[in-house]
């Protein structure tokens, strides 16, 4: 059964979500986010959002309870969690409910099972409530809200965590598996623009494991994902038009045809900012030293969830500090040290870093990356160009989006960086002297930084793309609700594209 508190960590009563007899469910918004941090805080962020420019609704989260205080930590107080309990697997540690907890990264594929029999708490949950809400918006991950909403005459929005340009690849790399060629060798990309070609090194690992029924993760998505994500109402999307709508219609292709895609992002720019991130290591003030000479750092970070060997921090540390340049990075290890000593121009953080805040930080002038989507935007929207290092899932694709399309940024090799491949500290030493220093190059890339920060703060100003978005998206549901309800047929012929009646923005 779930429990229902406030964000201020009190108990709600219970028509905070069930509703007072004078609400209706056509006000009322359900989020379900996957339990690790880049999948969760965008909706954290898109729920502030709601709460911000739609403040007639009512939103509701839904966590567990070791993922209470991460939430509402940063959830305004009219936004209400639902605490719906975590289960429990033998092989997993009790209280570990989110992937940046895995003791073990062999434990991913338990952790998804677990989520999965979230589904019936859930069922309850959405049975509990005095009417059908307006919409479930609810991660990939988590296929069975997609049944459990349908059967409670609920519409479903799918949300990824990534762009539509990487959602799209990986959707059509999986339909259509990209062919045998050299190494370096670029090819194009099914459904995609013609501009888009791509090689080997940029096809994600997990497109060549889902020929492998085996494979664990695979075998979650083919019992538990299915065909839910291709079936929802409609598609959310952390990312704004003049980055992305090249490749909306691409994404859309592989839904149901009257799906549609709502770019809303960036979300934590939708947000505002409610209030200033907490840093506890004392990275500000540090970079407040270095403000004099603006754009003299760089900063450093591959995320929460994954490994980077000893050696290559090695050779990172090595280069960085060769480089000559100020930086802050960000690690994750608990037992590596550097091998040189960083000398007062580096700074090393194992603790929590105010991520948003130090990349819009005038002494900041470039961001070493393992291009994450969440790291990818805020990137942007502060303008500064990226040293792509990606690592995991979609992040090649998101390297290549920045560096060889939007031109904002470099990458640290053209060839993937795994499987036991090291960078070697001088190639360190010259991508990060070609993005910090003088030159043309690194000017060049600069400049396109500093249009997709304006590009991402237009979109979510009055009027902006964004923000137009987010307001249809709600009048659009609000309408048809009711006939959702008594399962009429919905007002298709009256809805409209998503960039229709949008301002148009400059196309890359």
């Amino acid at each position: 059964m779930a429990t229902t508190i406030s964000t201020n960590g009190c108990a709600a009563p219970n028509h905070a979500v069930n509703g007072a007899s004078n609400q209706s469910g056509r006000d009322h918004i359900v989020l379900f986010p996957f339990m690790a941090k880049g999948h969760t805080l965008p909706l954290l962020h898109f729920a502030t959002a709601l709460s911000v420019h739609q403040k007639s609704l009512r939103v509701t989260m839904v966590v567990t309870p070791a993922n209470v205080a991460f939430a509402s930590s940063r959830l305004p107080a009219s936004v209400k969690l639902a605490v719906l309990p975590f289960p429990s697997l033998p092989a997993l540690p009790s209280g570990v409910e989110s992937t940046d907890t895995l003791p073990d990264p062999a434990l991913y594929p338990t952790f998804l099972n677990a989520t999965a029999l979230l589904r019936e708490p859930f069922a309850e949950f959405l049975a509990s409530l005095a009417s059908p809400p307006l919409v479930l918006i609810s991660d990939f991950f988590l296929g069975f809200t997609h049944g459990v909403a349908a059967d409670a005459g609920v519409r479903r929005i799918v949300f990824h965590g990534m762009s539509c340009f990487s959602m799209a690849m990986c959707k059509s790399l999986f339909m259509s598996p990209p062919p045998s060629v050299d190494q370096g060798v670029s090819f194009q990309v099914a459904r995609m623009p013609e501009h888009v070609r791509i090689t080997a090194a940029d096809v994600p690992d997990a497109i060549a494991k889902i020929a492998d029924p085996e494979d664990p993760v695979t075998r979650f998505l083919i019992d538990h994902i299915g065909e839910s994500d291709e079936h929802s109402w409609g598609v959310l999307v952390n990312s704004f038009a003049t980055v992305d709508e090249d490749y909306v219609a691409p994404l859309l292709s592989f839904y149901q045809p009257d799906a549609r895609a709502w770019l809303v992002g960036p979300m934590f720019l939708a947000a505002g900012e409610r209030e200033e991130e907490q840093d506890p290591e004392g990275c500000l003030p540090w970079l407040d030293e270095r403000a004099e000479r603006s754009e003299s750092v760089i900063y450093v970070s591959f995320g929460t969830q994954a490994y980077v060997s000893d050696e290559q921090l090695d050779e990172l540390a090595r280069g960085l500090v060769q480089s000559g340049h100020h930086f802050l990075w960000a690690v994750r290890s608990p037992t590596w040290s550097p091998p040189v000593d960083m000398g007062p121009r580096g700074r090393i953080i194992r603790g929590w870093v105010p991520q948003r805040s130090v990349l819009a930080h005038r002494a900041v002038g470039g961001f070493i990356s393992h291009c994450g989507w969440n790291s990818v935007m805020e990137s942007l929207a502060a303008g500064k160009p990226v040293l792509a290092w990606p690592l995991i899932a979609e992040q090649h694709l998101n390297a290549y989006h920045v560096a060889d399309i939007l031109g904002a940024g470099v990458r640290i090799m053209d060839v993937k960086v795994a499987g036991g491949t090291v960078v070697e500290r001088a190639e360190v030493e010259r991508k990060v002297k070609m993005l910090m220093d003088a030159g043309a190059e690194g000017q060049k890339i600069r400049k396109r930084a500093t249009w997709a920060r304006l590009a991402a703060k237009s979109a979510v100003s009055d009027g902006g793309t964004s923000n137009v978005a987010l307001m249809k998206l709600v009048e659009e549901l609000q309408r048809s609700y009711c006939d959702v309800i008594v399962g009429k047929k919905d007002h298709r012929a009256n809805r409209i594209l998503l960039t229709a009646d949008m301002p148009t923005s400059t196309k890359v």
